[in-house]
């Protein structure tokens, strides 16, 4: 007996996946095309296409009553959880850990460093052909506070190690002990946001963190902060970080923004202060290596019936 397995990658373009022949797995492309490769109700494990949206992503889900994983390319799941609840029990969702953490750390350090050192500006100078220089601020010496210390989190701290900050706080949803030292709970951010120069969110998006960044969070942020956000458009309500931003009080890098694609028009585009790239933070050349071996690897395991990595829950319970 075979099982469908439903790839976004063409399988003989991933090293390492377990032989069809030896396995009884029978691999499948799609990628979000209007047409299913075959009928949903056979598929046993779903890979989920990258980066084509919410829609896509939970579009043959309904149909999948033979699903037995779930697999997202992504860190985040917020994109699958709509369509969860029409499957069957026992489906194992498991998420991109190990993935993304290398793009989405160096995109992070580039943003901030981007956004202190005034490269925006330096870059529309060279448009106009002015010589912009001046005194801006270093990242060295600085305070920083991660929101969201999963293995993002941990990732960003690593490559912060070099820039001789003053020191890096670290908050989650429970409070913990890191290989680099004490992580808060979320409960203490109102005590930690005002002695932050640089504030990074690096969190899932949640019930808990959805418009966590918010008036209050924002008005506790000392003058002059940085706040950094690589997390999800919605952990940030635009309307109160326009007002921040505008007033100059505070100033933004932003990875995500919420709404997403940002349209033409938004106040967002030309708001002071404001560096915007359009989610690219796992979108590099690191993601597919690290994506083929994450689905290699799951599928191995899947099909001698071993434990899977990155289980973020199991339906039905």
């Amino acid at each position: 007996m075979t099982s469908d397995v439903w790839l976004p990658i063409p399988a003989d373009e991933i090293e390492g996946l377990p032989d069809p022949s030896d396995s009884g797995l029978n691999y499948l492309f799609w990628d979000g095309g209007p047409d299913f490769p075959a009928d949903p109700a056979d598929c046993a494990f779903y890979a989920v296409p990258y980066m084509k949206g919410m829609e896509v992503a939970v579009r043959p889900l309904a149909a999948m009553t033979s699903v037995r994983v779930v697999q997202t390319l992504s860190a985040g799941i917020d994109h699958v959880e709509p369509g969860l609840g029409s499957l069957p029990a026992g489906v194992r969702l498991c998420n991109a850990t190990g993935v993304h953490e290398a793009s989405t750390a160096e995109l992070t350090l580039a943003l901030i460093l981007a956004s202190l050192r005034g490269v925006p500006g330096f870059v529309r100078g060279q448009d106009k052909e002015e010589w912009r220089s001046g005194f801006y601020p270093a990242l060295a010496d600085k305070s920083v506070l991660i929101v969201g210390y999963g293995s993002i989190g941990a990732a960003i701290e690593d490559r912060l190690a070099p820039f001789e900050c003053a020191r890096v706080a670290r908050v989650a949803r429970s409070a913990r002990a890191a290989e680099r030292g004490e992580v808060r709970a979320l409960t203490d951010l109102p005590a930690l946001l005002p002695d932050a120069d640089v504030v990074i969110l690096s969190t899932p998006l949640t019930e808990q963190t959805k418009g966590l960044v918010n008036a209050g969070f924002l008005a506790r942020m000392k003058d002059g902060a940085l706040l950094v956000n690589v997390a999800r458009g919605p952990v940030v309500d635009t309307k109160a970080l326009l007002a921040e931003v505008e007033s100059g009080r505070i100033t933004a890098a932003l990875d995500v923004t919420d709404p997403e694609p940002l349209p033409p028009g938004h106040p967002l585009w030309h708001a002071p202060g404001v560096l915007i790239s359009p989610h690219v933070g796992g979108s590099t050349s690191a993601f597919m290596p690290r994506a083929k071996r994450l689905l290699a690897g799951q599928l191995t395991r899947f099909a001698a019936g071993e434990p899977l990595r990155n289980v973020v829950l199991t339906t039905g319970k």
